[in-house]
């Protein structure tokens, strides 16, 4: 089990979740996925959309809500929403931890936020404006959690001097 879970709850837009999936093979996260979806998961749309990582992921599927804390009856979760009071950086996020994100056109379910309010967080954003991407708020989610712990597992090292000399100048 990886310490970083996305989980979708019935995500709409395929490309969204292929965003997500490509954050998931860049940092070592787990993706659950939440039914129905907006889309099936088939090779051929797979292999057209330039996915050919998907099947090395750590995905699980779930039926429903219900299904999905079942399986998973003791995770620490925090539901990422625009009605939160808290923001992703006033929580410590435990590990593993499970960040949860509702469909692209409603969230996640109001009595669902409702009955667990103090796991809710928002991502900062300017008044009346739309919500944002929900690839790029995932992304900001898992970033700030590996920021916390110390982007362990993750390469943070760089030398731009040595990388410009050794690539080839179509680079």
């Amino acid at each position: 089990m990886n310490s970083i879970n996305i989980v979708l709850h019935e995500p709409e837009i395929p490309q969204n979740t292929g965003n997500i999936a490509r954050t998931c093979a860049a940092t070592g996260a787990s993706l659950h996925l939440i039914k129905p979806m907006g889309f099936t998961v088939d090779d051929r749309k797979l292999k057209r959309a330039g996915l050919d990582y998907w099947h090395s992921l750590d995905i699980t599927y779930y039926e429903n809500l219900d299904d999905f804390f079942e399986r998973n009856p003791l995770c620490n979760f925090f539901c990422f929403t625009t009605k939160a009071e808290k923001t992703h950086c006033d929580v410590v996020y435990p590990s593993p931890v499970y960040l949860m994100f509702g469909k692209e056109t409603a969230g996640l379910p109001v009595d669902f936020l409702t009955q667990n309010h103090e796991r809710c967080v928002r991502i900062p954003m300017r008044n009346n404006q739309r919500s944002l991407n929900l690839s790029n708020s995932a992304a900001i989610a898992v970033y700030e959690v590996l920021r916390q712990w110390g982007f362990p597992g993750q390469k943070t090292d760089g030398d731009i001097l040595r990388e410009l000399r050794t690539s080839s100048p179509s680079d």
